[in-house]
């Protein structure tokens, strides 16, 4: 979206497609696909140098007093990072975000740093968020007009939907906002309920199908560290249970206790965490049925 944002900003159909051709130009030649990422490494060391589009996250290395970048599909880790470039780009130290990078290569024969050098990074998406910015701007916009503007950032036409369907949407999103917030949505297939969970944010996560234990969901009790809940903004689970599953009774225990009083008790002590949580599934049932069922 950045990209397209940058190239295809007119309302001139031949300069849109001009601007969409780049991109394409763009994402083949640099984006890395993980299956190539070998393959790309290769480049970079014959080369000497490369750009490429990767996630990238930083982390304060104590020991070393240094920045280290992580480029998460080209699997390159401990990349020096100058204080300059995290100062501008704070987001690079909580959740990663997406940027172009030029990369050179050059062998050196200490064991615990890497050959590859970062030369320059550009973030492709928001890397700080400037609320007072947001605050004015909303300003700008009725009421109607910023529903709009909210459903269209999700990826959806506001003119193909009604208020009440755009109110629904909305209703999605409320998790990422409010902390604690527990939201249940059932509904036919195909009808975008994991959607925003899996693709909207990068604070959330989204548990599709497989079995989630208590020390991944709350804490581990044999290491001390939390487990999602305390990381992520919100927490949602796909199929939770179904006709020929059920979750294990102590870990529903635990998730009653979490969204009843926003805390769990693992170990000794008792854990206070901010997670929203959000159940989707597939249902066949309208809504009479369901409400009639005191076990959904």
């Amino acid at each position: 979206e950045y990209l397209l944002g940058q190239n295809c900003a007119t309302d001139d159909e031949e300069e849109i497609q001009e601007g969409v051709e780049r991109v394409r130009d763009i994402l083949a030649a640099h984006y890395v696909q993980r299956a190539e990422a070998g393959a790309i490494r290769s480049d970079i060391k014959q080369k000497g140098f490369q750009r490429v589009i990767d996630k990238v996250s930083v982390d304060l290395v104590e020991k070393r007093d240094a920045y280290e970048a992580t480029f998460e599909n080209l699997g390159v880790s401990h990349v020096l990072v100058t204080e300059d470039i995290v100062k501008r780009n704070r987001r690079l130290l909580v959740s990663g975000v997406w940027c172009i990078a030029d990369l050179s290569y050059s062998a050196n024969e200490a064991k615990n740093e890497s050959p590859y050098l970062l030369k320059s990074l550009k973030p492709i998406q928001m890397a700080n968020f400037d609320l007072d910015g947001f605050i004015d701007g909303r300003s700008q916009f009725t009421a109607s007009e910023w529903i709009d503007v909210l459903i269209r950032s999700i990826g959806l036409d506001p003119a193909q939907l009604g208020e009440r369907a755009k109110l629904f949407q909305l209703t999605r999103l409320v998790p990422y906002c409010e902390r604690n917030y527990n939201l249940v949505e059932l509904g036919p297939k195909g009808t975008g309920k994991s959607h925003v969970f899996s693709e909207f944010s990068p604070h959330g996560i989204l548990i599709s199908g497989g079995e989630v234990t208590p020390a991944k969901l709350f804490v581990n009790n044999s290491n001390g560290k939390i487990g999602l809940v305390g990381y992520w903004d919100c927490v949602a689970f796909d199929e939770f249970a179904g006709k020929n599953k059920r979750p294990k009774p102590d870990i529903v225990d635990i998730l009653k206790n979490y969204m009843a009083n926003k805390s769990f008790s693992r170990g000794i002590e008792q854990v206070s965490a901010e997670a929203s949580l959000a159940f989707v599934g597939n249902t066949s049932h309208d809504v009479g049925y369901m409400i009639g069922q005191t076990d959904l």
